[in-house]
Formats: structure tokens, sequence, C-alpha cells
């Protein structure tokens, strides 16, 4: 279990109970960012002083042949800080670790890890239909291991209107193309929206051709995170869209005629293997900008 960096109040020993504020640690994956979930935290910490611990369990991918770990710890990572800044500016002292993909091998870990604590927050989609963790019985199981320590559960709606959309962006040598980044400054002035920019790893200077079209976002003001994906660009969408929840994809490609992705009908197989929007953006060759 490795801790975010920032921890504000690492080796520092601890009081008695009656003196220190209270420990609440949250387990929550793909609804770690949720307003709901943060609303909660701060409901707690208006009735008194608190500190809050957060692990993130990552996802296992469902795709493709290839395991990339990094792309799994980013998509965990960029969840958990988010969450840690809206706590941060909440007032709330908070840290946090991206862990290994079990919930209730997470909780036993982070009990011992991080004794002692008072309450334990676990936050899951609504109902066991959409909640994995919720079809294993993981609250119930959680309130075993937890023996005397209070578990809350806190149902996140990531599909409800107060709360952020989440668009995937799959690119690789479009991904700096003006036509692209226009088309995700569009969408982000529509309502509010964040953006993971996945970009396979099928070309060369994929890394710096996704280090530059999320530096251009950033200074625009859209908050973007992104990772090299599987080689394989519908892999690397629906292995995306298994790590976290999307609500919208945006697929960026050459036109048809010179397009390898258009050829092998990448758009319309991501559309259909992620049942989800995809709105398709055509860069010509001469809008983007080639790094090598």
């Amino acid at each position: 279990m490795s801790e975010s960096a920032g921890d504000p109040y690492a080796a520092q020993p601890e009081p008695p109970a009656a003196e220190r504020p209270r420990h609440v640690l949250v387990v929550a994956n793909e609804t770690v960012a949720g307003r709901t979930l943060i609303d909660a935290i701060a409901e707690r910490a208006a009735a008194g002083p608190i500190r809050v611990t957060v692990v993130c369990p990552q996802n296992d991918p469902r795709a493709g042949y290839v395991v990339y770990e990094e792309s799994r710890r980013s998509s965990a990572d960029r969840r958990l800080r988010r969450t840690l800044d809206l706590l941060h500016e909440a007032g709330i002292a908070a840290r946090g670790a991206v862990v290994a993909p079990d919930p209730l091998d997470a909780l036993r870990d982070a009990l011992h890890q991080y004794a002692p604590v008072d309450e334990v927050v676990i936050s899951t989609h609504p109902g066991a239909v959409r909640s994995s963790w919720l079809r294993a019985g993981l609250v119930e199981r959680a309130r075993k291991a937890a023996g005397d320590i209070p578990v809350s559960h806190v149902e996140v709606d990531l599909a409800a209107p107060r709360e952020r959309a989440h668009v995937l962006v799959i690119a690789n040598q479009t991904i700096v193309g003006g036509p692209l980044l226009a088309a995700i400054r569009e969408r982000a002035q529509a309502s509010p929206a964040e953006f993971t920019l996945v970009a396979p790893a099928d070309q060369p200077g994929v890394q710096r051709r996704l280090a530059r079209a999320l530096a251009q976002l950033r200074e625009a003001g859209i908050e973007a995170t992104g990772h090299i994906g599987d080689p394989d660009p519908v892999n690397a969408a629906l292995n995306a869209v298994h790590d976290e929840r999307v609500d919208e994809i945006v697929v960026s490609t050459f036109p048809e005629a010179t397009s390898g992705w258009l050829q092998r009908d990448v758009v319309g197989r991501i559309e259909k293997g992620a049942d989800l929007p995809v709105r398709h953006v055509v860069v010509e060759a001469a809008q983007a900008e080639a790094l090598t």
C-alpha cells in the first residue's frame, strides 16, 4: 500500500482519543471523487474535528491481452488526488493510497496500518445491480472485519446531474490536432466535465504528444489527465471504461482515406463495446502537430 505524497499527519504520535480528531477511513473506487461522498465527509467535519484516510482499490482490466499496470494505477490515482484536493479545499486533513483491487483486503490492511480508526465509510454505486461491491456483500463483510468500529455506507450515483461528467478521449497521432482540442474545449464549456486522454501505444512519440495535449488543456483551465493505453485503441477504450465510470467518449482519427483506425472500424467497435455515446472528431494531417 503506497501513500500519496504530502501526508499531513504521518509520523506524528497519536494523542489520547479524547484529544485527537476523529479518524475516518474511506474505502472507495470509482465513486471516490463523487460529490455525494465529499458531502458526507464534510458533514462529519462540521460535527467536529476529523482527519481522513482514503484507500482507493484499483481495477483489473477486462479487455485485451496486455495488462498496463501504469494505466490502472493512473486511473485510480487521478480519482484519489481529485478527492484529496476537494477535501483539502474544504479544510479537511486528508491523505490517501492507491491499493490492490480487493476492497476487503484493502480495508483490513488499512485498519492495521492507519490505526486507530474511529469510523469506516464505504462508498459504492447505488444498488447491487450497479455495484459489484454490493453484490459481493462488502458492507456486511466489512462490518465483521471492523469489529467495534462503526461502518457507514454511502451510495454515489455518478449519473446524477449533481455529479461531474467524465469524458474519455481516445487519440494518438491526432491528439494535439486543433479540431480535437477545440472539441474538448467546447464540451468543457457546455456543462461541468473532466477529461481522461488515453493514447494507445501504437505509434512513436505518443508520450510527448500526450504531454503536449494535456499541457494545452490545463493552460485553458480544463481538468484533464491522461495515460498510455493498450496498442489496440478498442482495448484501450474498453479498459478505461472498466477502470472508472465514463459518460461519453470522443475518438479522434485522420480522415477515412488515411486512417487505419477507421479502416478497422475502431469508432463503431468502441461504441458497441462501451455502449456509450461516441463522438468522432476528424483531424487532417496538416492540423496535427507531429512530434517525433
